[in-house]
């Protein structure tokens, strides 16, 4: 039980990386909020969890409003008694998959912000703020994004995951004096998650095999990365295993940064 009686905030765990995060998260003996702007997909991961046994509340949160990331770690003190671990997951891809830089409108661009950038700010601040009161340290974990790290496409999504990546290294460096550790995990393609749908994608069985197919050939093991494959590499980077582990971009990528 690497996680044994830690209390765990995941947002976007109503799928995806965060609900199956919350899922390992919780086997592994952690008390975990799932919080979610889609209140019963949060639900259903709550489901999951009971189901195996485990300890969860889903809380219904829009990482974009300050206000709502407050109340999301208010509640979990409230339930749990305090905050050991916060996940940053919540996000969105680009709005049509494939749109160039020059594509994007200016609703475009403020909504990336405000949910990818915007979201991972208000938590690792309200996070920070209660590490503190608390003292004895906290993790922060942030789902950033190989787009972040290397030119890969759409361009505003990349930059967001590009100043996902800095906001962990400050917080890292920061949080260091008061035993708080913060670092990101970066996925490549993921074609099985929600996030190909959200970007348009058609999501009948033949296009996504073909998608599939292309992500995983452009991988060096040759495989898609999976939500699973994230949920791993988070367990890991939450627990005291990573306990000398702060302020890494944790590449989930099949091998493809290391071309």
């Amino acid at each position: 039980m690497l996680l044994q009686d830690k209390r765990a905030v995941v947002t976007g765990a109503g799928s995806g990386v965060g609900a199956a995060s919350a899922l390992r998260f919780a086997a592994e003996g952690a008390r975990v909020v799932c919080a979610d702007i889609q209140p019963e997909a949060a639900a259903q991961t709550v489901r999951q969890i009971e189901s195996a046994g485990g300890t969860a509340i889903s809380v219904a949160c829009d990482v974009a409003s300050e206000a709502e990331v407050r109340q999301l770690v208010a509640t979990t003190v409230e339930h749990f008694g305090g905050l050991d671990i916060m996940f940053n997951n919540a996000g969105v891809p680009t709005p049509r998959l494939g749109a160039a830089l020059d594509d994007h409108t200016a609703e475009d661009f403020h909504r990336l912000i405000a949910i990818n950038v915007g979201g991972v700010f208000f938590g690792t601040k309200h996070a920070v703020t209660q590490f503190k009161e608390q003292g004895g340290g906290g993790v922060i974990l942030n789902t950033g994004s190989v787009a972040g790290m290397v030119a890969w496409g759409g361009a505003v999504y990349a930059a967001t995951k590009g100043a996902v990546h800095q906001l962990t290294r400050a917080a890292a460096i920061e949080g260091a004096p008061f035993g708080i550790r913060a670092n990101a995990v970066c996925p490549a393609g993921m074609p099985y998650t929600n996030f190909m749908a959200a970007g348009g994608l058609d999501g009948t069985p033949e296009v996504l095999a073909a998608v599939a197919q292309r992500t995983a050939d452009n991988h060096p093991l040759g495989r898609p990365i999976t939500a699973a494959d994230c949920a791993e590499a988070a367990v890991f980077l939450v627990s005291d295993r990573a306990a000398n582990v702060t302020g890494v971009l944790f590449p989930v990528d099949g091998g493809y940064t290391a071309r």
